[in-house]
């Protein structure tokens, strides 16, 4: 254990904010502070495989979320950007809510 330190990732303040949304801190638990009882590197158990999706993510089953954002997909931008890292390309499409022309 170690003494209380303000979160390396969020520099303490808890979590993002982007507009009326917050998205707490994933590495503190929107404490804003590590170390003590809340000892991240201390935590079991195994890592997930990989992020799931973003139309996947339990944040959709929040009524407030589901209603501020348009489409799940392009997050209401109208278009989707795929990156291909090991080619070093990136392709823009645009998504399916996007009026047809």
């Amino acid at each position: 254990m170690s003494d209380r330190i303000a979160c390396p990732e969020c520099e303490g303040r808890k979590g993002l904010r982007i507009g009326d949304l917050f998205l707490s801190c994933q590495f503190c638990g929107g404490l804003g502070w590590v170390g003590d009882t809340n000892e991240p590197a201390e935590r079991s158990g195994t890592p997930p495989a990989g992020p799931s999706p973003v139309w996947q993510h339990r944040v959709w089953s929040d009524p407030y979320v589901a209603s501020q954002l348009d489409c799940r997909y392009c997050l209401g931008s109208r278009h989707i950007t795929s990156i291909d890292e090991e080619a070093g390309t990136m392709r823009t499409i645009s998504c399916v809510c996007a009026p047809s022309s």
